[in-house]
């Protein structure tokens, strides 16, 4: 499978500060790849680093086949980049934004144009700067994909924006999702969950994890045991073990990589006997604020 994104040992320096630090992860062509982490966990950096914007300190990235240093000019013909404050020329007409946008890019589609228009409900003859956050976000939207691009590269496109507006923009994205590769980063993790087909978390510059959103869902697991009566807890716990917890005969625990056969066993050697298991799935939500935990007790 073609690879749209691929990073090998990426790495953004800040002085002594490293915001990205041996960065490696692959996004396949045609994925809805979600790139989530706290605040400051070097998501924007990294798509930064992706679109040229800032120089990597170390290792390297590539963006359709060629290294993020080659990424300007006719190149962002196959790429539709929409950033978290995006600018855009505040004093023109939405229409006449459009109209300028389209020579810029031989392969613009006028039909599509309108349909996103229209879709998105866009009002033509209101200037930029009257539009609220979420209409700019739908205009930036439709401006970047009415030239099919390849690539869509989303930075927190649905901050601070309300639900009604956040589905329209997911519905205007899966609508392109056939014909393009979407990166996005976001930390409304309800809806990514509900769309994207892969996804990577970052933490404090690091990669913790990057795979497909089902690999990622049968992996983790919320654990409940029941002892046969009250006992302390081993110095030693798996090391797969997150969020460990215990009220007299219950103890909780968030499973990392969960295997049911493999799993048992483990509990049955560190606690023995038990009176009852439970394994209960996780939401994206829940996976990201265990590995969040996890993070900040390193």
């Amino acid at each position: 499978m073609t690879e749209v994104i691929k990073t090998a040992r990426l790495t953004k320096r800040y002085g002594r500060i490293e915001a990205v630090r041996d960065l490696n992860f692959t996004v396949p062509e045609g994925a809805i790849y979600a790139f989530v982490g706290p605040n400051g966990a070097g998501k924007t950096t990294t798509i930064k680093i992706l679109m040229n914007i800032f120089q990597a300190s170390g290792g390297t990235a590539e963006v359709l086949g060629m290294r993020s240093t080659k990424v300007a000019g006719k190149v962002f013909q196959a790429i539709g980049y929409v950033s978290e404050n995006q600018q855009m020329p505040e004093w023109m007409m939405t229409g006449a934004l459009l109209q300028y946008v389209r020579g810029f890019y031989p392969k613009w589609d006028a039909q599509l144009e309108s349909e996103l228009v229209k879709q998105l409900n866009l009002p033509l003859e209101r200037k930029v700067r009257q539009l609220s956050r979420g209409m700019k976000m739908k205009l930036a939207l439709a401006s970047s994909m009415a030239y099919h691009p390849r690539l869509i590269v989303l930075d927190e496109p649905f901050g601070g924006l309300d639900p009604l507006v956040r589905d329209e923009l997911i519905e205007a994205l899966l609508e392109r999702a056939t014909e393009a590769t979407i990166f996005i980063s976001s930390h409304d993790l309800a809806e990514i969950e509900s769309f994207a087909s892969h996804v990577g978390y970052m933490s404090q510059g690091r990669l913790q994890f990057s795979e497909e959103m089902g690999s990622l869902a049968a992996r983790f697991r919320e654990v409940e045991v029941t002892l046969e009566a009250p006992r302390s807890m081993p110095a030693e716990m798996p090391n797969s073990w997150l969020q460990i917890e215990s009220a007299g005969v219950v103890v909780r625990f968030v499973e990392s990589e969960f295997d049911e056969r493999r799993t048992r066993e483990h509990i049955r050697r560190v606690f023995g006997e038990t009176r009852e298991v439970d394994f209960r799935s996780m939401t994206l939500r829940k996976i990201f604020l265990a590995m969040a935990r996890k993070g900040a007790e390193v």
